[in-house]
């Protein structure tokens, strides 16, 4: 029985059913089972195995596993998955989506090496490469507000070796044009890695614009049902294999089989998903736009969103199902708002089925980075799958008790 495969000559809702999946050899079951196990069998002479590496299948689709921590079946079926749906040659899976981060930073930089980062970025991004791998590591950053080109060209450096980027930022939706970033990097003898996260590969696919290297939080979008951790990046296989020798053999980053299983069944449905997340966002970030006691809407998809041309050019079919707002409204009044939805959870994470919302205060430590109308305090709003018509009305009847 040979491997079935699925290549890019096929369409992306079919990539996301099959790609990975295939007839169990041994009970004939027609979805792959979770492996939990943590070893495998040896040849009969391992004596000149290399206890590093990474395992896989051959062509063939016999095993090649050592150890779980070296890599698993249900690990690899992601992978392909993965490396699919972004058009990329190869994918590493971690355990998190800042294991994936660090994994990346960890395996390329050193001390010496210089990076530029988005002024807008997830927070344990701003904390490794403003803090952590500053100064344990001796890597030079600059921080940049990478929607601005001229400033993204002016950071770079003789020694520059990466610049990354996340487009839409987190937690303000900016907006980065991956296709010139990509010129302006490659031209100073950089790398390029996108956290593609916010947009998941269904409304943008970075490699595709230039990047060397798309990076994913499996635990938000693309696992979208907020019960289990991961995290990817995809790209060129050599620029991955030292990539998964180091952030996950030898410092341990591995996905759990049963976490990897869990993503794997997720990413079947991602682009029906992924469909009713754009539509909801972009009813949901007009309708809020509409209301007298919004101070501002940032959501890509509306014509007053900085970025929204940008985003036009490299984000199809949608523009995701993440908005920041905010209230002509004290702190106290965010917090009360939040209190009365009935639909909506008070919760961090995105990309689930349901929508989530956290209230940012003015503490956050990013703050002094972000554009004006963010430093009154502001929402991020991960907008579900519910009927676009029932969050509306719990958004209003929370403004209307908020008012009273």
């Amino acid at each position: 029985m040979s491997k079935r495969k699925f290549g890019r000559e096929l369409g992306f809702h079919t990539r996301a059913v099959h790609t990975g999946n295939d007839i169990d050899k041994e009970t004939g079951a027609i979805r792959r089972p979770i492996t939990m196990a943590n070893s495998y069998a040896l040849p009969y002479d391992p004596s000149d195995l290399n206890w590093s590496s990474a395992g896989g299948d051959d062509d063939s689709g016999a095993a090649q596993n050592l150890y779980t921590r070296n890599g698993g079946s249900n690990q690899q079926y992601l992978q392909e998955k993965l490396a699919s749906l972004s058009n990329g040659e190869d994918c590493v899976v971690l355990g998190s989506g800042v294991a994936a981060l660090s994994g990346l930073f960890f395996s390329l930089l050193q001390s010496g090496d210089h990076v530029v980062f988005s002024s807008v970025t997830y927070i344990a991004v701003y904390r490794l490469l403003n803090d952590l791998f500053k100064n344990k590591f001796k890597i030079e950053t600059t921080i940049v507000d990478t929607s601005d080109l001229d400033a993204v060209r002016k950071a770079m450096r003789p020694n520059t070796r990466l610049v990354h980027i996340e487009t839409p930022g987190n937690p303000t939706i900016s907006i980065a044009d991956i296709k010139a970033i990509a010129e302006i990097t490659h031209s100073g003898g950089a790398l390029l890695s996108v956290d593609n996260t916010f947009a998941s590969p269904y409304n943008q696919r970075p490699l595709d614009l230039g990047a060397d290297f798309s990076v994913e939080s499996l635990t938000k979008y693309i696992n979208g049902h907020g019960d289990s951790m991961g995290g990817a990046i995809i790209g060129k296989r050599e620029l991955l294999d030292p990539i998964r020798s180091q952030a996950q053999v030898n410092l341990g980053g591995v996905i759990s089989p049963f976490n990897a299983w869990l993503i794997m069944r997720g990413a079947v449905t991602l682009p029906l998903r992924m469909r009713q997340h754009n539509e909801n966002a972009q009813r949901i970030a007009g309708y809020l736009e509409s209301l007298p006691s919004v101070r501002f809407v940032s959501y890509p998809g509306l014509k007053s969103h900085k970025g929204h041309s940008i985003a036009v050019s490299q984000m199809s079919p949608g523009f995701g199902g993440v908005l920041s707002f905010g209230l002509k409204a004290d702190h106290d009044t965010h917090n009360r708002f939040v209190s009365e939805l009935k639909v909506i959870t008070s919760a961090v994470s995105l990309g689930h089925d349901e929508s989530l919302i956290v209230f940012l205060g003015e503490k956050d430590e990013r703050q002094y980075l972000y554009p004006e109308e963010f430093h009154g305090g502001f929402f991020r709003f991960s907008v579900g799958l519910e009927d676009g018509e029932d969050l509306i009305a719990d958004i209003e009847q929370a403004l209307k008790k908020t008012a009273s």
